[in-house]
């Protein structure tokens, strides 16, 4: 029966959390339209840390109760199926264009971002200060973002849809007191449901990893990882299915860089993270994928079909790797391809 009701309670934890950070932003946008918040800006920073609330509410809950390789592995485990499986089965669908913005910018960035985990993670421990830096540094980056989308006057898809959210047959959007204050106890409810969604999702994967003794990093790899992922999933499968593929791997590279510097940063801050050396180990893998994926960046405007192919096998090698480093069968496994 206890298998029973935490695989159930997994799912329907999965189903709140999700759905609590939806909320979280439409209400949250509602508001800021309210106070004469541009859309640019609400675009920019509701919408952007919204996206990535599953994955801060699972690494915070996991942090506070002690469960440090699972709030670092949700976060590298979410930036790896990001980079590969989000964008590749994208490009597998159809080749997805890359902005020149992202390939000479925010790319590049994301690297150094991931260099910078590296860094941090070195010593075996993220501490509070790393935490504060990577947070400072988020703030900063949304700055960019503000300053650089106002001198080119530009608008990504989903500030279009909230300009088209703020028009119904053609009328102006109604606020009033009684909605603002509506949205304010949502945006509440919202955050409490992703809190305890998290604290459920955390304790069901510690049930399993007990159950079926493994470490909560092969949980936060796989289970976890995905399923914090799922909203920067089907956004950019939808964005591919639609034709509008350049949305896909602005999601991916914001995403990433948001799980690094806002998530980790966030975590940290709140209680230093302590990392195994598998957790260590996983940084660097990190690291290096997001270095590999460059190249596919930079082949041309789009990651192509076969590119995407190659991402997918490479999430795959991924995680033949981590299962037999899981279960000791790595060396095991190496001795017997170099003998």
């Amino acid at each position: 029966m206890n298998v029973v009701f935490y695989a159930l309670l997994l799912i329907v934890c999965f189903f709140v959390l999700i759905k609590g950070a939806d909320f979280l932003v439409d209400s949250g946008s509602y508001v800021a339209r309210a106070f004469k918040v541009p859309a640019l800006v609400i675009g920019l920073t509701i919408i952007a840390f919204g996206t990535s609330a599953p994955e801060a509410g699972v690494s915070i809950v996991s942090a506070m109760q002690g469960s440090n390789s699972l709030a670092i592995s949700n976060v590298v485990g979410s930036n790896i199926f990001n980079l590969l499986i989000v964008a590749g089965v994208c490009a597998l669908i159809k080749a997805v264009p890359v902005d020149s913005d992202i390939r000479k910018f925010d790319y590049p960035l994301c690297i150094l971002v991931s260099g910078l985990l590296v860094i941090v993670a070195r010593d075996g421990m993220i501490s509070r200060l790393d935490g504060i830096v990577l947070f400072v540094l988020i703030v900063v980056y949304v700055a960019y973002l503000i300053i650089r989308s106002m001198r080119h006057k530009a608008k990504n898809a989903l500030i279009e849809e909230l300009d088209k959210d703020e028009k119904k047959d053609g009328k102006p959007e109604v606020i009033t007191t009684k909605r603002i204050i509506l949205n304010i106890g949502i945006i509440i409810a919202s955050v409490f449901a992703i809190f305890l969604s998290s604290k459920g999702i955390v304790s069901s994967c510690t049930y399993f990893a007990t159950l079926l003794g493994v470490s909560d990093t092969i949980i936060g790899l796989t289970i976890v990882a995905m399923g914090t992922s799922l909203p920067e999933l089907v956004t950019s499968l939808v964005a591919s299915k639609k034709g509008e593929s350049a949305i896909a791997m602005g999601n991916v590279i914001g995403s990433s860089i948001f799980n690094i510097l806002f998530v980790l940063g966030m975590s940290a801050t709140i209680s230093p993270i302590k990392l195994l050396s598998a957790n260590v180990v996983d940084t660097i893998i990190c690291l290096a994928i997001t270095i590999i994926c460059l190249l596919f960046v930079n082949t041309g405007t789009k990651i192509k079909r076969s590119e995407g192919a190659i991402m997918v096998l490479i999430f795959a090698c991924y995680m033949v790797f981590a299962f037999l480093r899981e279960f000791g069968m790595l060396d095991t496994v190496l001795g017997g391809i170099l003998a």
